[in-house]
C-alpha cells in the first residue's frame, strides 16, 4: 500500500467552504481522477483519507494537509496534477510526496498566520500587539461543542508584529516582538485584501501554537480587543501561511514534508514501496 501526502490550498471565496464540504469535494475529485484508493473495512467502507488540522471556515489557507492510501503505487507528481485538475479553483493541490515517515500530523506544531486589518491604522495595531505582548495572561471566551469556555490566548502566541500593508518583504515578527525581525515576508495569501485607496490597513503577523485548547486567530483579535480595545470596523481578512515543526529558538515555522522528501532521496531504488508499506496507517 502507497502512502501519499498532499498540500493543498483554500483560496479566494473557496475560503468559506467548511471541512465537510472540502471532504465532499475531495472524494469526487479522487473519482474523477481515477486514484486507486484504499477503502476501509467494515458496513460501509470509505477511502482511506487522513485529514490534519483543518483551517476554520471563512480562513484562507496555503497550507492544508491531508493523506491518502493506494491499492497501486503511483507517482506523486502526475497524481497531485491529476487531483489539482479535478478540483475547483481555489481549492488547488500544490504539493505531494510519498510517506517515509510516520506521524506527519505530529509535525503540525504551530502556524503562521496574516490578518488583514482594514480600517486599522499601523500605530493602533503596534499599540494593541505591545499591549498583548507585555501582558501574562490574556483570557478570551469562545462558544464551544460543550458551551462557552474562557481560556488563555497570550501563552500559545510565539510571535506577534504589526506591518504596513503596502510595505514589500514586510518581515515576519521576532518571538516577542511587536514590530520587526529577520525572516522575509511571504507573498500574502489570496483570502486578504489591500484596504482599498487612503484606507488605513494594517497586516497582523503571527506565529501560534497548535495547544490545546487550540487558539485560533480570532481568539488573537479577541485578546487585543480586551487589551486595547482594537476593533476593526469589519472582519478581518485571515490566512493561514504555513503549518509545521516550531523552531523555539527562532519562533519559525518549519516544513512537515521535508521528513520524507529527505527519507526519499536518501531511500535506493525498489526500497519505496517498502519503506511506504511500514509507516503506520491512520485515517480520518
Amino acid at each position: 500500500m502507497q502512502r501519499i501526502r498532499l498540500r493543498y490550498t483554500k483560496r479566494g471565496r473557496l475560503r468559506f467552504t467548511s471541512h465537510r464540504d472540502f471532504q465532499r469535494a475531495f472524494e469526487r475529485a479522487l473519482r474523477r481522477a481515477g486514484v486507486p484508493m484504499a477503502y476501509s473495512a467494515g458496513f460501509t467502507p470509505h477511502p482511506k483519507v487522513s485529514y490534519a488540522n483543518a483551517a476554520p471556515t471563512g480562513t484562507a489557507s496555503e497550507a492544508e494537509y491531508l493523506e491518502i492510501a493506494l491499492t497501486e503505487s503511483r507517482d506523486p507528481e502526475r497524481l497531485r496534477l491529476l487531483l489539482d485538475g479535478s478540483l475547483p479553483t481555489g481549492l488547488d493541490v500544490i504539493e505531494a510526496v510519498e510517506a517515509h515517515t510516520p506521524h506527519l500530523a505530529e509535525r503540525l506544531e504551530a502556524s503562521r498566520w496574516e490578518l488583514r486589518l482594514d480600517g486599522v491604522t499601523v500605530e493602533e495595531a503596534r499599540r494593541a500587539v505591545a499591549a498583548f505582548l507585555a501582558a501574562d495572561a490574556v483570557e478570551v471566551r469562545r462558544q464551544t461543542k460543550k458551551g462557552m469556555r474562557a481560556f488563555d490566548a497570550r501563552a500559545a502566541v510565539v510571535s506577534l508584529g504589526a506591518f504596513p500593508a503596502d510595505t514589500p518583504n514586510a518581515p515576519d515578527a521576532a518571538p516577542g516582538d511587536g514590530t520587526d525581525g529577520d525572516a522575509p515576508r511571504e507573498p500574502s495569501g489570496p483570502g486578504g485584501s489591500d484596504g482599498g485607496p487612503g484606507r488605513p490597513c494594517a497586516i497582523l503577523r503571527l506565529v501560534v501554537r497548535h495547544d490545546t485548547p487550540a487558539v485560533r486567530p480570532d481568539d488573537v483579535l479577541s485578546g487585543l480587543r480586551a487589551v486595547a480595545d482594537l476593533a476593526p470596523p469589519v472582519p478581518a481578512a485571515v490566512t493561514r501561511l504555513a503549518q509545521g515543526p516550531l523552531d523555539e529558538g527562532t519562533g519559525s515555522v518549519g516544513d512537515p514534508l521535508a521528513p520524507d522528501r529527505d527519507a526519499a532521496a536518501a531511500t535506493p531504488p525498489g526500497a519505496a514501496g517498502q519503506q511506504a508499506a511500514a509507516v503506520p496507517e491512520t485515517t480520518g
